[in-house]
């Protein structure tokens, strides 16, 4: 660790503490998440395991560089790339305006290091604005794989235990243990709705009912019809019958026509239904971006 310079602590992770610093050969800067090994511990983490191994096989522009790992008897180190700050401190600075073309950057971003992702097999289960970094160049990076895991066939069931409430699909918060690369769909659209209004989070839920009523007051309350299969979930319960809310315009009134039918093709109860991170990127929402963003 000599060869790393601590500058300042940035944040508190999933499991340790984050620090600026810089490489003393390079004067490169970067970020050093701490994770600190007890003696009745048994060892590494498994999120920071998990991690290590998922980031070493996740090389791409739009998710964060894992460049080294330092171990030593009472510490772990990753050394990843830094970033200036995190979605959600990026909100808090902007006054309640974000650019329509940076929406859109941004959102293309988050769905290429998405589709990445799940064309490597593998699922984030944590996305949130906390969990996605921009450098100053408004580069977005998918981070935090604590939560992440592989997936393939045939199907495993996983914990229904993942994915901060405010971003939780609603097949995840009726108890479903099979689910696949639609849990993170859902959660980019949110992230994409929050986006579009500067910062304010679509569905603040307080806890699950609260959240899953939240969810319903908008987009409807699913029957066997809408979602087959939905009463036979580990935690399903009725709720009150809510219809479709049409008044898109005022939930996202900066998206264009485009931009929310591209978010309403994210934001669909029934998982089977929901648009995947390939497809999305072909959505006409992102006819115009700016050419140097798809190269």
């Amino acid at each position: 660790m000599q060869k790393y310079e601590k500058l300042e602590k940035i944040g508190e992770g999933t499991y340790g503490t984050v620090f600026k610093a810089k490489n003393r050969e390079t004067l490169e800067i970067v970020a050093l998440k701490r994770v600190r090994l007890d003696d009745d511990d048994e060892g590494v983490p498994s999120s920071a395991l998990r991690e290590i191994c998922l980031l070493k096989e996740l090389k791409h522009r739009n998710i964060v560089k894992l460049h080294d790992v330092v171990h030593t008897e009472k510490k772990l180190t990753l050394v990843f790339e830094y970033c200036d700050q995190d979605l959600k401190k990026f909100f808090d600075s902007c006054n309640g305006q974000i650019d329509t073309g940076l929406v859109q950057s941004l959102m293309y971003q988050l769905l290429r290091g998405l589709a990445f992702c799940h064309n490597k097999n593998v699922l984030h289960r944590d996305l949130k604005p906390q969990n996605l970094l921009l450098n100053r160049n408004a580069e977005l990076k998918l981070a935090d794989f604590g939560l992440a895991r592989s997936f393939g066939i045939p199907v495993r069931c996983y914990s229904a235990e993942v994915v901060t409430l405010w971003y939780r699909a609603p097949d995840v918060l009726f108890g479903a243990n099979l689910y696949s690369t639609s849990i993170d769909m859902w959660s980019a659209g949110c992230i994409f709705a929050e986006i579009a209004n500067a910062g304010r989070p679509l569905f603040p839920g307080n806890d699950t009912d609260d959240q899953l009523k939240r969810i319903f007051k908008i987009l409807g309350t699913p029957t066997e019809e809408t979602w087959p299969g939905v009463t036979q979930l580990p935690n399903y319960k009725p709720f009150p019958i809510y219809h479709v809310n049409t008044a898109w315009q005022q939930i996202v009134p900066r998206l264009n026509n485009k931009g929310r039918d591209l978010l309403l093709n994210l934001l669909i109860c029934n998982p089977t239904e929901r648009m995947c991170a390939d497809d999305a990127l072909q959505h006409s929402y992102f006819n115009d971006l700016n050419p140097n963003m798809k190269a």
